[in-house]
């Protein structure tokens, strides 16, 4: 019979499991490597069960991984739930809170719901943008926290999850190989969109420019609408909309970091709440709501 799941080593296996790395999950945590990594084992042995599969360059949940996320994080919520009640909420002041196009059709705003509902004497502010536009808002000290991808060489933020950049478009679609590809970008600054052109720049592969747009529905329209591809982390893909295989000829993209920034190191109040919250939902954010 399996034994009570212990909260902090199942805070210890959420994190690996968002970051799918040990040494950063403990960086994020505030303890050492090797702390984490006993946390994960004594889980393993409670639940009698192998949660993730490691190798010198992958973290892997297994599929009873990913069954022990969910149960994870609903223990720790109900936990935090439970806190929250007997605590009593005493945070005040202004949020301004920045999120980038990319949440649009996640669970962020039941988080942020979850957030206003316990702390109502907050302020909240939201700013929905691209990240780089964010970033740039952020660094003239327009906002107080930002979630969103993380500027390749920038390492300010704490990492909310590591995933995978992805070509994505209309079930069915594919590209004419003698033609240069068709793609579907936001406005510059964007994060995807350099990564995208520079992957295809690699590959010498021609392309074009079909649409530009400032919002993720005037990508997502353009793309049900079969104009072209476009790139997106996986685990954020817009309804509707399916990853496009390589095989296709496409040049891979590498990775996206997703990430919570705070205006000011050691901010406290409402943002470090927020910024905490995020932290601690990180899994759940991936999964877009139906």
């Amino acid at each position: 019979m399996i034994g009570m799941l212990d909260p902090v080593h199942l805070r210890s296996f959420l994190a690996v499991a968002q970051v799918r790395n040990f040494s950063e999950a403990a960086r994020r945590l505030g303890l050492q490597q090797s702390t984490v990594s006993q946390h994960v084992r004594k889980l393993e042995d409670t639940a009698g069960r192998r949660l993730f599969v490691r190798d010198t360059h992958s973290v892997v949940p297994t599929p009873d991984g990913e069954a022990m996320v969910g149960f994870a994080q609903s223990v720790l919520d109900a936990n935090e739930r439970a806190r929250r009640y007997f605590a009593g909420s005493q945070l005040r002041g202004r949020l301004r809170f920045g999120a980038s196009e990319d949440f649009v059709s996640s669970r962020l705003p039941e988080l942020l719901r979850d957030f206003v509902r316990r702390h109502a004497d907050v302020d909240l502010e939201l700013t929905v943008g691209l990240s780089a536009q964010l970033y740039e808002q952020q660094d003239a000290g327009e906002l107080d926290l930002v979630l969103a991808k993380r500027r390749a060489g920038d390492d300010r933020g704490q990492l909310v999850w590591r995933d995978r950049l992805v070509w994505i478009g209309a079930p069915g679609w594919s590209a004419d190989p003698a033609q240069p590809l068709p793609l579907i970008f936001y406005t510059p600054p964007s994060i995807t969109r350099t990564a995208a052109l520079e992957a295809l720049e690699r590959e010498r592969r021609p392309w074009r420019v079909v649409c530009t747009s400032g919002s993720l529905s005037g990508l997502r329209a353009a793309a049900l609408a079969s104009l072209g591809v476009t790139v997106h982390a996986r685990g954020l893909i817009p309804e509707g909309l399916a990853e496009i295989p390589l095989s296709f000829g496409l040049p891979a993209l590498g990775d996206a970091e997703f990430v919570v920034r705070a205006l000011r190191d050691g901010q406290r109040g409402p943002a470090a709440e927020l910024a905490q919250a995020i932290l601690a939902s990180g899994d759940r954010l991936q999964r877009p709501a139906v």
